[in-house]
């Protein structure tokens, strides 16, 4: 048993996990042959999904630097997914060095690197917890002795709440967050859709690979929830969308060259950022 509170054989390698998959598709190692088979069936069908990952990966990058530019100096980061640098911490601090962060994800394997990749540098933790029970991870004591609720926060639900299902109720589970953050505290939000990008003339549903991709989550640790930028929009609730709003992730405030819309019609996930008044 680690530190964490789990034994190595609660480490699940018998089905693919979401957070290794991902890892995959960013390039990284830390995965299992199941893993990579899955994640290998999900770029057979969608051969964009590398594309989509990067594309995320660099919303929260520059998501986080907006945040923390903007005078929030903590942040809770769930869903932390296998770390790959920059981490949330280093992009972060590169703005202001003493920013905090607590990290939650509930993979095992997460957590195994965590020490050396994520809380080796002081003022960031990790624990394990998941984003369907906010209240275990709000009351967490790693958790509380890195956050100041009374200041500020900003929370990140990158590219997790499509493995949260309608009847878990995502809308809820963002709220139970809200009320426990302070005015000024901001929300980081992307999701998964297969909703064809508007600005795109030959835009459509792939039904066929759309089918595809949720069937091999379908045998993973968590299914995949896609949802319309209609559906995923409400799940700011109190969190008032800062410009340019609910967009594909290149657009919003893009630092380098935008995307034409084939390419953002191939890159699957909406992304925003919303400020609690």
């Amino acid at each position: 048993m680690n530190q964490q509170g789990f034994a190595a054989e609660d480490i699940d390698t018998s089905r693919p996990h979401p957070a290794r998959m991902y890892d995959y598709y960013l390039g990284g190692w830390d995965n299992y042959e199941v893993d990579r088979q899955a994640a290998e069936h999900v770029i057979r069908a969608h051969p964009q999904v590398r594309l989509s990952a990067r594309a995320n990966r660099a919303f929260l990058q520059r998501a986080v630097r907006e945040v923390v530019r903007g005078g929030v100096r903590q942040i809770i980061d769930i869903g932390t997914g296998i770390p790959t640098s920059p981490n949330t911490h280093e992009v972060a601090r590169e703005a202001d060095p003493d920013v905090r962060v607590a990290y939650v994800d509930n993979d095992p394997i997460v957590a195994t690197h965590a020490g050396a990749k994520l809380t080796g540098t002081g003022r960031a933790g990790f624990v394990l917890g998941d984003v369907r029970d906010p209240e275990a991870i709000l009351a967490r004591p790693e958790v509380r002795e890195l956050i100041d609720f009374n200041e500020p926060v900003a929370l990140l639900l990158v590219a997790v709440l499509h493995f949260v299902t309608d009847e878990e109720d995502p809308a809820g589970i963002v709220a139970a967050f809200a009320d426990a953050l302070p005015a000024g505290s901001h929300l980081v939000l992307s999701h998964a859709t297969a909703e064809p990008y508007e600005g795109y003339a030959d835009g459509r549903t792939d039904v066929k690979a759309r089918d595809s991709v949720v069937g091999t989550y379908k045998n993973a640790t968590a299914g995949l929830n896609l949802r319309d930028r209609a559906a995923v929009e409400p799940l700011f609730g109190a969190f008032e969308l800062l410009d340019p709003g609910l967009v594909r992730v290149p657009l919003w405030r893009p630092d380098g060259p935008v995307p034409g819309p084939e390419e953002l019609n191939d890159t699957i996930f909406y992304g925003g950022v919303g400020r609690k008044g």
